[in-house]
């Protein structure tokens, strides 16, 4: 892959920006990422089928918040979440496959 970001940036509600060297750029809400993390322990609970009756921690329970994004070489970003979670490794292939494209000249 040929593009990467250049201007990362947390909006309201929920949601981080990213502008891709292209000129693309792209909305994820927190949900979505946290929902598609990379890692092997999400992939393999993906796998299972839904608890029941899921007990939750009460980091699970509040709002969910990106806390921090650290860049993982010069092809992939690993994502801090409020829920403790931070292992995944988001692929620049995989963030162009997430969200939504924000059409040109857009505030958002």
């Amino acid at each position: 892959m040929s593009a990467y970001p250049t201007h990362l940036e947390i909006v309201e509600p929920a949601q981080l920006k990213i502008d891709w060297s292209d000129g693309q750029r792209r909305l994820y809400s927190f949900r979505e990422l946290r929902d598609r993390c990379p890692c092997a322990t999400c992939r393999e609970k993906r796998k299972q089928p839904p608890a029941m009756l899921p007990v939750l921690t009460e980091a699970e329970m509040q709002p969910l918040r990106v806390q921090g994004m650290k860049p993982v070489g010069n092809y992939a970003y690993s994502i801090d979440f409020s829920d403790g979670h931070d292992t995944g490794i988001y692929s620049f292939e995989l963030l162009r496959e997430l969200g939504d494209l924000v059409e040109a000249g857009s505030d958002a």
